[in-house]
Formats: C-alpha cells, structure tokens, sequence
C-alpha cells in the first residue's frame, strides 16, 4: 500500500510549481503519472495518460489553474498510457496556440489518436522550449528507450527530470516517494521495456551529466537527489531486453561495437590530418619566410653590388661604406627577427594557459604578410585589450595567420590592390569575440558551407592546401571549446572566433 501521508485525492507539488496531477489505482503495479506546470497562460502538461485517469487529471490541474492556461502539452512517447487522453483534453484547453512538443519521429504516429494541434517538434527547435516569460525546458534525446524519439525534459530552475519510460518502475507495493530499495522494482521494468544494454547506457550517460534534484518518471515512484546516484549505477549493469530474440540481440551489440570502431577510425583519422597540416604549414612557413626575405635579400643584393663597382673603380668613400653597411645590417636584423617570429610561432607548446588575445593577434599580425604600415594594406584595429581566452597561444595565433593569410591569397588572385581589413575585439556578455573582415568580395554561396572542409580550396595547388581553415576550426572548436564561423559581409568575408572570457 502507498504512504499515507500523502492524499492522492488531490494534487501534490513535488517542485516548486510542479504538480503530480494522476491517479492512484489501488493495486495496480503500474502507476502512471501525468505532472503539470503552472506558467500564468503557458502552463505546461506533461504526458497527461489515458482516459483512466482523464477526469481525475482534469479535476487536479483545475484545482490548481484554468485549464485554459495550457498552452503545451509535452508526449515523450507516442503510447496509449501516455497519449490517449490528449484529443479530450484539447477540447477542454480549447485554445488555437495549443502545441504538443515531442520529436518528429512521434508525432506521424501521435496523430492517430485524433490529436487536432500543431505539433512543436523538439529536434527541429534545438531540443529546448523557452516561453516569452523566460520559463526553459531543456530536451536529451533517449533514442530507443523503448521508442526511437524517445526524450526526456529538463527544468533547470528546480533542476527536475521528467524522464519519460527511463527510471520508470512495476511495484506491487507502489510507494509516492522512491527509497533506498528502489532499484529492486525498477529493475524488471527496464529489463523487459529497454531494448539492450549499450542503448539504454547511452541514455544513462546522457541524464548523469545533468546536475538534478529530482527525477519524476512517468510510472513507478518518484526519486530524490540522495538515491540518484546511485541508481543509475545500478541501472548501467543491468542486462535489458530479454524479450528480444538471442540472434538479433547479438546483430544488434555487433552494430554497436561497429560503430564504436568507425568513431575510433574517424579519431585516428583527425589524428593523422592534424600531422599532416602540420607537415603542409611547415611548408607554408618556409614560403612565408622566403616572402618576407625577398625584399630584403634584393636590397643587400643590389647593396654589394654597388660597392663591388665602386670599388672596382676607386670611387668608394669611408662615409658611403658606413651608410650601406648600416642599411645591411638593418635587412639582416629583420630577417634575423623573422626566423625568431616564425620559429616561436610553430614551437610545439602543449600547456594550455590563460593569454590575451590582443597580445595573440599582435603576435600573428607579425608574421603575416601584412605590416600597418604597407602602401596597398590598410588595418584598422578596434579592441577591447583587457580580453584573456583559456588555451595554446601558439595554435590560436596559427588561426589568426590562416585567416590572414587566406584573405592575401584571395585578395591576390582577385587582383585587388587596395586590401581593407577591420579587425574588432569585443565582449559579448561572458565571451570573447574577435571578428576578421575584408573587402576581398566575399564567399560565393555555393563555396561557403565548405571552406572548412579538409581538402576544399579554390585555389592553385601552389597557393595551398585546403587544410588552413580546416585546422583552424579543429583547434577553435575541438582544441579550446569555441566557435569560429564564416559569413559574407556587404564587400567581403567576416571571420568570427568565440571563445569564454578568463578573467584574471
């Protein structure tokens, strides 16, 4: 028999604002459990059951509200225990802007049932729900457990998981509240109702990410913070789908252990693609360095061959000497310097530390091919100097260059001689944002969805690899946890790096 300290005649707040709105059936071992959300006239009800428990539901959420005030109805699976109700209790909602939220693989079959709504589907909203008064649910997806758009829903304030069929339990003695023995009456029903292990443990590692103080299942009992742990320890060594025939439980942990393969073959894949480009950028590195030596190479090159005429014929003064060889040795200083820039630049430092990123844009504004002070290049810099990102100096400075280096090469192939570049660093809220943009004439629409990918490059195989802004996504994205994206501006492109500001 249930606790009696709780009366199932009426609803009970188990959150704040969350409400159990079922029914108890005496001596039944499968409870099911509808719970509504009061949100003024966005209130939200979750999984309201079949018409065994449509009237008691419908009197417990009017004790509570207008009924009028739901405006979601959340299905986290299309069976009738769950669903069957919904067509009545539209009637009774009565509203145009009534939506069911649920994943686009159950609402094909949610409408069977007559269901009249529109359908707010979660993996086409980014598996969340905002309403206007701010009020989130966040959305995992659980694919098979037991139904391929399975989900479970995630109210961050009161941090409550409803979590559908998961943690779900058949009691013979049905208690409100789970306790420490819980697992023992969840146990047959994940058993038989879970499709496999590896399935089910997938779900498992989802939900233990989450920081929750409550679990409310959609049948069994109701868990609190002090036996959540735990239970989804036990939960991931137990051996589910004993209903499914022995060959294909076996077809089916071979397509496991396949995929698992394919995701180690992809690792090493981007493992060996890393070592590549650094071989490729090597080589870019050499023709950054002979770029910049030319110049300099001609001058002392044209230097002695004038004091090797002059001298041939006894014209050559103390004073002119001394110019020309101060000149020299002005070249050889900066050439000097350049090897010191590009050699610091590629150094292999794997400790990741908190640096500014204006001090990291300097560095690649260095040993790019462009100085502030070149005729045919005009820079413009706006920046907030106080920003700091968490990571490897060295790699971020290596995708500011492959940017820069991108926008010259493009710039070259369009003849475009005047190269405009408005580079802008600012704070948006708890990121640091650092935006590139040039006058280069932008992406064609057909090119932008794969300048990151490996290999894409429009230009000569001279001009490099294809790989430059692949790396450089690797290391903003998978690296150091931040956004790099590219998008066409009214005369150009616009790169744009996001990363966390550090404060220090």
């Amino acid at each position: 028999m249930p606790k009696p300290q709780h009366d199932f005649k009426q609803p009970i707040e188990i959150a704040d604002n969350i409400y159990w709105v079922g029914m108890y059936l005496e001596n039944d071992p499968f409870q099911c459990h509808p719970y509504f959300i009061k949100n003024g006239d966005e209130s939200i009800l979750i999984d309201p059951g079949s018409m065994l428990e449509f009237n008691e539901t419908v009197r417990k959420v009017k004790s509570i509200a207008d009924i009028k005030s739901i405006k979601y109805i959340v299905l986290h699976h299309q069976d009738p225990d769950l669903a069957a109700a919904v067509p009545e209790i539209e009637k009774l909602i009565d509203r145009d802007d009534l939506l069911i939220v649920t994943h686009s693989r159950m609402s094909l079959l949610i409408k069977h049932y007559l269901v009249s709504s529109d359908y707010y589907e979660i993996d086409k909203n980014d598996n969340q729900l905002v309403t206007s008064s701010g009020f989130k649910l966040d959305f995992l997806t659980t694919p098979y457990c037991h139904s391929p758009g399975a989900f479970v829903s995630y109210e961050p304030k009161t941090k409550t998981l409803f979590s559908g069929d998961i943690f779900g339990g058949i009691e013979e003695s049905w208690e409100f509240y789970a306790d420490e023995t819980y697992f023992h009456k969840a146990k047959q029903f994940h058993q038989e109702y879970m499709p496999s292990k590896d399935i089910f443990n997938y779900a498992l590692s989802k939900i233990e990410k989450l920081d929750i103080e409550l679990i409310a299942p959609q049948h069994g009992s109701i868990i609190k913070k002090q036996y959540i742990q735990n239970l989804i320890t036990d939960m991931k060594n137990l051996d589910c789908g004993l209903y499914i025939e022995e060959k294909y439980n076996r077809e089916l942990l071979d397509t496991i252990n396949e995929l698992k393969e394919k995701e180690k073959t992809i690792q090493e894949r981007d493992r060996q693609l890393f070592e590549q480009s650094k071989r490729a950028e090597m080589g870019e590195m050499i023709g950054n360095i002979a770029h910049q030596w030319r110049q300099p190479l001609a001058i002392v090159n044209t230097i002695v061959a004038i004091l090797k005429e002059k001298n041939n014929v006894g014209v050559l003064d103390k004073d002119e000497v001394s110019s020309k060889l101060d000149t020299m040795e002005k070249r050889i200083v900066y050439m000097s310097d350049t090897i010191e820039d590009f050699m610091n630049y590629y150094k292999p430092n794997k400790d990741k530390s908190i640096f500014s990123v204006y001090t990291a844009l300097n560095k690649a504004l260095e040993i790019t091919n462009y100085t502030q002070n070149d005729a045919k290049t005009e820079i413009k810099i706006s920046a907030n100097k106080e920003l700091n990102i968490y990571g490897l100096m060295n790699e971020f400075v290596q995708v500011i260059v492959s940017i820069l280096s991108n926008i010259y090469d493009i710039a070259q192939i369009r003849s475009i001689t005047n190269i405009k570049i408005d580079i802008i660093l600012q704070r948006d809220d708890k990121d640091a944002v650092l935006s590139i943009c040039d006058n280069a004439g932008g992406i064609d629409a057909e090119i932008l969805p794969k300048v990151f990918n490996p290999y894409f490059t429009t230009k000569h195989q001279s001009m490099g690899t294809g790989l430059g802004l692949h790396i450089a996504k690797m290391i903003i994205e998978d690296n150091m946890d931040g956004k790099l994206i590219a998008q066409n501006n009214q005369n150009g492109a616009t790169f744009t790096i996001r990363m966390k500001n550090e404060e220090q």
